[in-house]
């Protein structure tokens, strides 16, 4: 399997394509993500692409979220890689940005976690209800704020 057909998409099981839609998913990965090109080697006509691309959003998401996944083992070898190198490697901050992005869109990056814990004991109950708040007035020179 080459590179790039890995990333073809197969037929998708809820929906029928036309014979263009399939084809424009086909060469999306072939022309390299770009959706116009995609839409001219699909045969559809120029300036087209764009409500192409609307129709077909879901799978075109679909192929992004597949090579992100596909590409997560080769990101997380170029961390380790950068990390036991003892020789300078050119580009290894951006090299890692790119992996740690990658990782991070698949859900593997690093994890904010907030921890919270509330303890509701019977006497002290659990829910405490506030009066409604009075509108405030302004007076028309704004010397006093009025409360009715």
């Amino acid at each position: 399997m080459s590179e790039i057909t890995q990333y073809i998409p197969t037929k998708h099981k809820k929906r029928e394509y036309t014979e263009k839609q399939q084809s424009f998913l086909d060469n999306l990965v072939k022309a390299g993500g770009d959706s116009r090109v995609a839409a001219e080697m699909a045969g559809y006509a120029p300036g087209v692409y764009p409500q192409v691309v609307r129709a077909l959003k879901e799978e075109i998401i679909e192929l992004a979220s597949e090579i992100l996944a596909q590409s997560a083992p080769k990101a997380a070898m170029k961390l380790v890689e950068v990390m036991e190198a003892d020789a300078p490697i050119p580009q290894s901050n951006v090299k890692i940005q790119a992996a740690q992005t990658i990782l991070d869109r698949i859900g593997l990056g690093k994890a904010d976690r907030v921890d919270v814990n509330h303890n509701i004991s019977d006497n002290t109950g659990a829910l405490f209800i506030l009066p409604a708040k009075k509108p405030s007035t302004v007076d028309a020179d704004y010397d006093e704020i009025s409360q009715d």
